[in-house]
């Protein structure tokens, strides 16, 4: 009885031994992307009033987002994220949990225009400047 029991217990522990875990994965089946962050403006300085920028390129085409926090008169606070792909650039507007997203439409100067419906973003500098219907928001970039 002692030689299947002390049998038993030694089978456990080998098995328990000889198992061991990989953990670097099949790297033929698992590609890496390489995104990296930078927060600089459009001269290329460093922007103190973003929250974050990232560049991503797969396949040779390149993705970049900036995250800005915009403040109202009023004291909202209202994340806007500006993204530039090789097919469109888009303006998304979060606030309260509702997410607003308009096309770049035109840019004049200093100024580019991002328009949906009978939503329409004027940016200039820090200002973002939005105008839905009747409504009229005007927000400034702020630091958080």
């Amino acid at each position: 009885m002692k030689k299947v029991v002390l049998f038993a217990v030694s089978t456990f522990f080998l098995s328990l031994l000889s198992c061991s875990k990989n953990e670097g994965g099949n790297k033929d089946v698992i590609s890496m992307e390489t995104s990296e962050t930078s927060v600089v403006n459009n001269n290329g300085k460093a922007d103190t009033l973003s929250t974050g920028s990232s560049i991503t390129e797969v396949n040779g085409q390149k993705t970049e987002k900036v995250s800005n926090i915009y403040k109202a008169s009023d004291g909202t606070l209202v994340k806007v994220v500006f993204e530039t792909t090789p097919k469109e650039s888009t303006l998304a507007i979060t606030n309260n949990h509702k997410t607003f997203t308009l096309k770049k439409t035109e840019t004049n100067g200093d100024e580019t225009v991002y328009k949906k419906d009978d939503m329409t973003a004027k940016v200039k500098g820090d200002s973002l400047h939005i105008v839905q219907g009747n409504n009229i928001i005007e927000l400034k970039k702020t630091k958080i």
